[in-house]
């Protein structure tokens, strides 16, 4: 089972310039249903990172807990165990038939996949490929009175040759296979609506109700559909348009949608929604739901792997996680190629965060440290040269598309020697403290003690990576072909 293990991780709510803010970290592209006892469950895109599928729990709409995770690995492994930036999990929709919870989601490269459970804490069922396909993405199934079951879904340019239009057709009733071919029930390019997508499926009142963000992630608004019959026709009206906000799910008076924010990729927000003339009519939340800001609880759930989790990669400790290094290739340029980097979302729009790390080398030229990751990188690497750690600063700008690092030498340490067969292990410790500044500006001190710390001079700006905020946590690499090392994280 996933680890349940792990710890937990809170938010609370952030009143910032007017706007309820109630999770300030990159959950992208959210989805919200009710559950069984009156509480909330959500969850987001995680694009290639695993276990994906993030599950937060709330009582109210306002103060969400990170759980669970509802897949541990995307399909088929062998595709995801390479970094797919940007791929696997796009926009989900999570729902509840009955006793059992539903995820769906659009995998734009292979086709509509479904995970369920009957307990969103506990284990989720394997992934089910509903439908195989190219370009299907931001799926929603809405189960209607008399048991049918319709998804309805958005089309990606980069894989089909077309977007901004939705679809809807029949499942099974068990939403295990489709039944039904797609009709197209809206072109948002027809009334001002272009690049329609993220689309959200309700029947209220007798009406079929999609709910989805046209206009581009940056600028967009809230559009809404309503139509008699399931297949159409549509008519549409704009109900939110302010800041870049949304894109989400609507349960009860709430809308929990996200703003894109540059480096701390895409923040949820509330909004309230009123019934006007039959449409979901939506505002900036003006009731002082909770008092406080952002907390964070304890970390283990909020790291995850940038790739297809292997065995090979590192374990759990009892105190923390072992990394273990990844061969990198011979034509090795940066990071963007290495499967095995741990990482965490930032949390906040400023905080400060202290992590704590013992790197372990084998071999010449292994490296290990901590890293802020994105297209632009930054990290404290040490690397084992010469029976000696050295403690170089090096950036990658556009590591994306291919940039080079440069580096800087900040410090020599002494290794500590200790026999180990054939091979003896050569150890250090290194900590660092960030501090995440307002518009994601970092500034770095480490450590080798634990206790005195050296500030760099220099602030480095963080940079989102692809569909995905900065990230910052631990890597390790070796040479290719040599023998890897490790860093023990301490959490």
């Amino acid at each position: 089972m996933m680890k349940k293990i792990l710890f937990s991780l809170s938010f609370f709510l952030a009143f910032v310039a007017g706007q309820a803010q109630i999770v300030y970290a990159d959950y992208s592209d959210p989805d919200v249903c009710e559950g069984g006892g009156g509480d909330y469950w959500l969850t987001a895109s995680s694009f290639q990172c695993t276990p994906g599928l993030p599950i937060l729990h709330s009582a109210d709409l306002v103060h969400w807990e990170l759980v669970n995770y509802a897949v541990e690995r995307l399909l088929p492994v062998e595709h995801y165990n390479t970094v797919q930036h940007g791929c696997g999990v796009w926009a989900p929709s999570i729902r509840r038939h009955g006793d059992t919870y539903y995820i769906y989601w659009g995998d734009p490269d292979y086709g509509v996949w479904m995970v369920k459970t009957t307990d969103p804490r506990g284990r989720w069922s394997e992934p089910v490929l509903v439908m195989e396909g190219k370009g299907v993405i931001d799926t929603c199934p809405l189960w209607d009175d008399d048991g049918r079951c319709y998804l309805v879904n958005g089309w990606a340019n980069s894989r089909c040759g077309f977007n901004s239009v939705l679809t809807v057709r029949e499942l099974s009733a068990d939403g295990t296979r489709v039944i039904g071919r797609p009709v197209l029930v809206y072109d948002g390019q027809a009334d001002g609506n272009h690049t329609i997508e993220g689309p959200k499926f309700y029947k209220k009142g007798g009406y079929y109700y999609i709910l989805a963000p046209a206009g581009g992630v940056e600028h967009g608004w809230q559009v809404a559909l309503r139509s008699k019959n399931v297949y159409g026709p549509y008519e549409s009206k704009i109900v939110f348009n302010q800041d870049g906000i949304h894109q989400g799910g609507w349960v009860n008076d709430g809308f929990v949608c996200f703003q894109e924010r540059g480096a701390y990729g895409r923040i949820l927000h509330l909004l309230d929604v009123k019934m006007k003339d039959g449409w979901p009519m939506m505002s900036v939340s003006k009731q002082n739901r909770a008092q406080g800001g952002w907390t964070k609880g304890c970390e283990t759930l909020a790291y995850q792997w940038h790739a297809n989790y292997q065995d090979a990669f590192g374990f759990p400790t009892h105190d923390g996680v072992r990394v273990y290094g990844h061969n990198v290739s011979p034509a090795f340029k940066n990071l963007w190629e290495v499967p095995n980097l741990y990482l965490k979302k930032f949390e906040g729009e400023t905080f400060i965060d202290t992590l704590h790390m013992t790197i372990t080398a084998k071999a010449e030229g292994s490296e290990s440290g901590f890293v802020v990751m994105g297209r632009d990188y930054c990290r404290l690497s040490v690397r084992f040269d010469g029976g000696q750690f050295v403690l170089k600063r090096i950036i990658c700008k556009n590591a994306d598309e291919g940039g080079t690092e440069t580096e800087e030498v900040l410090a020599t340490m002494k290794a500590r020697k200790y026999g180990a067969g054939a091979r003896p292990n050569y150890e250090c410790r290194l900590s660092v403290r960030l501090q995440c500044d307002k518009g994601a500006v970092c500034r770095f001190a480490y450590s080798t003690d634990g206790m005195n710390y050296i500030d760099l001079p220099e602030p480095f700006q963080a940079r989102e990576g692809k569909w995905i905020g900065a990230k910052y946590g631990v890597f390790s690499t070796a040479p290719h072909g040599a023998s890897k090392g490790w860093i023990d994280l301490k959490l």
